[in-house]
């Protein structure tokens, strides 16, 4: 395995309590406007560095982090607790709210850091569960919200539904291990070929480099307890991502959540040719587009 090292950002430390929290910080480029601070919220499997920070040889801008900073904009992103560089000596399982805890006073560090009144939140997976909690927490400090391969009540996921079946399994311990097959199965489980094998395999160094196993509690949460969120209590302007082949929910759950989004400035888009890891796929500067489009567009001047 080639180990991975991180470069051109700046680490920072904040605590929950007794427990030390990891960020990464890359600054938006000189002589660009800003366009304000976006904070992306890494999922179950891997922590935040090899989502958000991936660097492929021959593929553009594959850190997230780069190319909005290119755009003007002030990339955070934080290990949750049980992950990465973040603490993971208690012995629990990281679940959903544990992990809106861990943003909570991340986003406190980060605003305070940056000096920004909100935050601009990019959740993906169980990344989404969370980052939707957090701003239905906090509803103070999300300005705006993106919700990447996200699922509501689980109803009519086959991916949940494989998942559920070793439920028994991951509620018995704390954490699961994972190896290289693990993050091919990432990739293979809904529709083989959207992603390159580059990538692939310098995403399972990036995350392998830091982990050899994850928490189990997103799992366990995803598995036997949602609904975890409220959508009705959510008052950002939210946009709901769907990869076209993501199997963790099904549309109509999805667009039974988007229905019930109380602000009416909210966007559902399906994104062609993408399954479940979205910034990791052969279509991911689309899904930079779609993200900036609706982290850049004006607020309404009437709304009736």
């Amino acid at each position: 395995m080639t180990e991975v090292k991180w470069t051109g950002g700046e680490e920072h430390w904040t605590t929950k309590g007794d427990i030390r929290l990891f960020l990464w910080n890359k600054k938006p480029a000189a002589g660009v406007p800003r366009k304000g601070t976006i904070f992306f919220v890494h999922g179950s499997s891997m922590a935040s560095q090899p989502t958000f920070d991936l660097q492929v040889p021959g593929r553009p801008f594959s850190s997230a982090m780069d190319w909005f900073a290119q755009q003007g904009f002030d990339t955070w992103t934080m290990d949750n607790e049980g992950y990465g560089r973040s603490d993971k000596h208690r012995p629990i399982n990281s679940d959903i709210s544990n992990g809106a805890d861990d943003l909570a006073a991340g986003s406190e560090y980060v605003l305070k850091a940056g000096g920004a009144k909100s935050l601009l939140m990019y959740g993906i997976s169980s990344g989404a569960l969370k980052a939707a909690l957090f701003a239905q927490r906090h509803p103070e400090r999300v300005a705006r919200l993106a919700l990447d391969a996200f699922v509501w009540t689980g109803e009519g996921s086959p991916t949940l539904e494989q998942r559920k079946k070793k439920l028994a399994e991951f509620q018995a311990k704390t954490r699961r291990p994972i190896d290289r097959a693990f993050v091919h199965s990432i990739f293979n489980r809904d529709h083989p070929g959207t992603a390159d094998e580059a990538t692939i395999e310098a995403f399972a160094d990036a995350i392998l480099t830091l982990d050899s196993s994850m928490p189990t509690g997103t799992y366990v949460d995803m598995c036997s307890k949602l609904p975890l969120v409220d959508p009705a209590k959510i008052q950002a302007p939210t946009i709901v991502l769907r990869g076209e082949y993501d199997g963790i929910a099904s549309i109509e759950d999805l667009l039974a959540f988007f229905q019930r989004l109380p602000n009416m400035q909210k966007q559902f888009s399906v994104m062609a040719g993408i399954s479940h890891a979205s910034f990791q796929q052969k279509n991911y500067m689309m899904v930079y587009d779609i993200l900036h489009a609706f982290f850049t567009l004006r607020d309404p001047l009437y709304k009736g």
